[in-house]
């Protein structure tokens, strides 16, 4: 997984929903993201502090609306600017409104994020008013009132998302996989994890496709440049045209060290002993470094001559768990008895295991 933070556009998914021959484009972009082409995904930069969060952005879209006979999906953005927003729709038949949908949560972000919305009930051939409102702990905003009129056309099929948050697997000090469930109810649903120090979350990972099907599919992401030791929660989002639905808030700690180090190295007894080979064995902790690792053998005791000889170098890993490595020898002498110890070595540092002995068969 790489590193470095690439920013820009995570780019536009149209959303087609055909109703009675025609087309609405659900457009669903996202200001900055960030993705790799085999679909892992590195943290997002630093945040603003939770000092710099404020009330919320938005932006109702009047040029995207889907009407039918009975209702009509709207959709605009909203950034949270750092502290948790939930958003709705105001709509009447005058612009005074007065009737509101349910509050939906888009987080605590510092990126716009798509909230489309589904208005029910309406009369059929009516004009209608509405705008996007959004609220977090600083304060309420509405955005800019806009009109529609319904018609005789019958709403299309599809509903809410579904969605569950699955425990995270694969955690290391720094990385760690998010996982969750998603049922797109019959109309085309994307989805994204929120992740953060607390339950308040913060951040938020690239808007990705989960289709337009009725089959619950696995939602996954994998995050990079995590702190070691550190608890985080994360909670996975789903969104179609219908609106927005939140999964259940879970969490997982990193493991440590807190500082990558020198590789640890333990030598264990020989196995696979015959006449003229053998297989050395030992125990490699990388210490959270890439870490290679050989054998050094001979006939010296102490393994300090010219004459003693090394096998191939191998790979240990990065992780911070004892690793199980072995190496087969061939071309030793019989009834001899030699001497051997692993050797590991990373950009921190290298270490030279105990030295075991052993005596080939006669």
């Amino acid at each position: 997984m790489n590193k470095d933070l690439i920013m820009g556009i995570f780019g536009i998914l149209v959303v087609v929903i055909l109703i009675g021959g025609g087309a609405y484009l659900y457009n669903a972009s996202v200001d900055q993201a960030t993705s790799t082409p085999s679909g892992v995904v590195t943290t997002p930069p630093p945040t603003p502090t939770v000092s710099q969060a404020k009330i919320p952005t938005v932006s109702t879209d009047g040029t995207h609306t889907v009407v039918s006979n009975a209702g009509a999906l709207v959709t605009g953005k909203v950034t949270p600017n750092g502290a948790q927003t939930s958003y709705w729709y105001e709509y009447g038949k005058t612009n005074a409104l007065g009737t509101q949908t349910s509050p939906q949560s888009v987080g605590s972000g510092w990126i716009a994020i798509p909230t489309p919305a589904y208005i029910a009930g309406l009369s059929a051939t009516t004009a209608y008013y509405f705008r996007l409102s959004a609220q977090n702990a600083f304060g309420k905003v509405s955005g800019e009132t806009f009109t529609f009129a319904t018609n005789t056309t019958p709403p299309p099929p599809g509903t809410l998302p579904t969605v569950s948050t699955d425990a995270a697997t694969d955690v290391s000090r720094t990385t760690a996989d998010l996982n969750g469930r998603v049922n797109p109810n019959n109309a085309s649903t994307l989805y994204w994890f929120e992740y953060g120090e607390g339950d308040d979350l913060g951040r938020i990972t690239p808007l990705q496709s989960v289709g337009s099907g009725n089959t619950s599919l696995a939602a996954s992401v994998s995050l990079s440049d995590l702190k070691p030791l550190t608890k985080y929660y994360f909670r996975v989002n789903s969104q179609n045209a219908y609106g927005t639905v939140n999964g259940s808030i879970k969490n997982f700690t990193t493991t440590g060290p807190a500082a990558a180090g020198i590789p640890k190295t333990d030598t264990t007894n020989a196995t696979t002993i015959a006449t003229s080979s053998v297989k050395f064995n030992a125990q490699v902790n990388p210490n959270g470094a890439a870490t290679g690792y050989w054998f050094e053998y001979g006939v010296d005791a102490q393994l300090d001559t010219i004459m003693d000889s090394t096998t191939k170098a191998n790979i240990a890993g990065t992780g911070t768990a004892d690793v199980a490595v072995s190496t087969n020898v061939t071309g030793l002498t019989r009834n001899t008895r030699y001497y051997y110890r692993v050797i590991a070595e990373n950009i921190h540092g290298l270490t030279r295991g105990d030295i075991v002995t052993f005596k080939t068969n006669n």
